[in-house]
């Protein structure tokens, strides 16, 4: 993932994954909106693990969630993307995710979340 961000002028501060979802904390141009970078990450990384996997479909799911950090949060949000197998011991994904959600403000319908 971090070469397609790198091949769409992006720079990977930190990625982690997890079954279910992944996290990128990612820099990348003014020139480039949200939803065009992660349109190119999904596609790309989807058409690569069908290429090298062709038994297996991979798709992601519709949607996605995208926050801005402040620069003075950033290692902070890296130390949570490495340890985010420990902090979802505890809590789920749907769970940490409403809470974002909800802490940031963001309207929300449930009921289009986890398409």
């Amino acid at each position: 993932m971090a070469g397609i961000i790198r091949n769409h002028a992006g720079k990977t501060i930190e990625i982690g994954g997890m079954p279910d979802h992944i996290h990128c904390l990612v820099r990348f141009p003014a020139r480039k909106s949200v939803s065009d970078m992660l349109r190119a990450i999904k596609s790309d990384s989807s058409s690569w693990v069908n290429h090298e996997r062709p038994g297996d479909r991979f798709a992601w799911q519709t949607g996605y969630g995208a926050f801005t950090v402040s620069p003075s949060q950033v290692e902070n949000v890296s130390l949570y993307i490495r340890t985010q197998e420990e902090h979802h011991r505890d809590r789920s994904f749907q769970t940490e995710f409403l809470s974002l959600l909800k802490k940031h403000s963001v309207e929300f319908d449930e009921r289009y979340l986890w398409d």
